[in-house]
């Protein structure tokens, strides 16, 4: 298995340089300590009771492994308390790494599959947002997950309660899970509720599947913007075409590493897709599991060629977010990087 390198500190020292982060599961960012914490509050077993026990279960072999893990260890934030906490204990630790915005995965019907009401998941992860940027000065919206392989009629109740809280934070409706034998043309009715409501489409492709997954979320789902996106590259027409039409794609290299979707650093695709001019967007995917965070995929991007001020510039371009907020944002970038 290709070792990713190792995180950076938490905390890193100043300067930082602003980030904005678009593709993070807030499941995934629940470091072991809070896990135990949780799963101790909802009397829940975990197969590990220790922090580094946790940590042994993540040196997962392959993205199945890593699905197997996802369900085992995230089962534990069951209530309305839980996910509010897990967005804003998230949105503290990317804030001490510079972040200004992010966008925030969660899969409700998962969520839902632990006993909680819709309501109570919408109204938990809404208030985090809320909590969040109050409390340490981070943007956050939302883009709830339909998890591929669950029933149609949980993907169409997803779609609808995103629509519900778009006042509240949500802003896209997106598709994660194992891409390999869930091509996204099934879940084309939950998308166009979710278009029809206000809300963009952000779905995972082109990632543990190929260039036919890409295809599929571009054209079923009316994707508006890409997560992972990296096996463009197995096809040049579609790459071109990603560049021409300014599709986002929000790159994670660590991730990429660790589910073994890329070989080694040295192969990984990021440079040949900015280099076709595709704008990507830098993020941590699931940093607790990975052992990452966002100042380490930064400068792993760094190596691959993309600067910190092209990451952030992506970032904006990407972001599901009002003109106000992206005028902001803009002017963020254009203070921290004198030209």
């Amino acid at each position: 298995m290709p070792v990713a390198p190792s995180p950076s500190s938490l905390s890193p020292s100043p300067p930082v340089s602003p980030k904005i982060e678009l593709h993070v599961h807030l499941e995934g960012t629940v470091r072991p300590a809070t896990l135990l914490e949780l799963a101790a509050r909802n009397d829940v077993e975990l197969p590990a009771a220790t922090e580094s026990e946790l940590a042994a279960l993540y040196e997962f072999t392959d993205f199945a492994h890593f699905i197997e893990m996802w369900i085992t260890t995230t089962h534990v934030i069951r209530t309305e308390r839980d996910f509010r906490q897990v967005v804003v204990a998230y949105a503290e630790e990317a804030a001490a790494h510079g972040a200004v915005y992010l966008e925030g995965i969660f899969t409700p019907a998962e969520r839902i599959s632990g006993g909680a009401s819709w309501d109570e998941v919408f109204t938990g992860f809404c208030d985090g947002a809320a909590e969040a940027e109050a409390r340490h000065g981070v943007v956050v919206r939302l883009t709830p997950d339909i998890p591929r392989g669950f029933p149609l009629d949980a993907a169409l109740e997803t779609a609808r309660y995103a629509v519900k809280y778009r006042d509240r934070g949500v802003v896209g409706l997106g598709l994660g899970g194992l891409e390999a034998g869930h091509p996204p043309e099934p879940y084309e009715p939950a998308f166009r509720i979710a278009k029809d409501g206000g809300l963009g489409s952000v779905p995972h492709a082109g990632e543990g599947a190929g260039v036919e997954s890409i295809r599929g979320a571009l054209d079923a789902l009316q994707a508006d913007r890409l997560r992972h996106g990296i096996r463009a590259v197995d096809d040049a027409g579609l790459l071109r075409e990603l560049a021409d039409r300014g599709i986002v794609c929000d790159v994670c290299p660590v991730s990429n590493l660790r589910t073994q979707v890329v070989d080694g650093l040295d192969a990984h695709p990021l440079p040949a897709m900015v280099a076709a001019g595709v704008p990507c967007s830098i993020s941590t995917d699931d940093p607790a599991m990975f052992g990452t965070d966002l100042t380490r995929e930064y400068e792993v991007a760094a190596e691959l060629g993309v600067s910190a001020e092209a990451a952030f510039a992506a970032g904006v371009d990407g972001a599901l977010c009002d003109d106000a907020t992206r005028a902001t944002l803009r002017g963020i970038g254009e203070r921290s990087w004198v030209r």
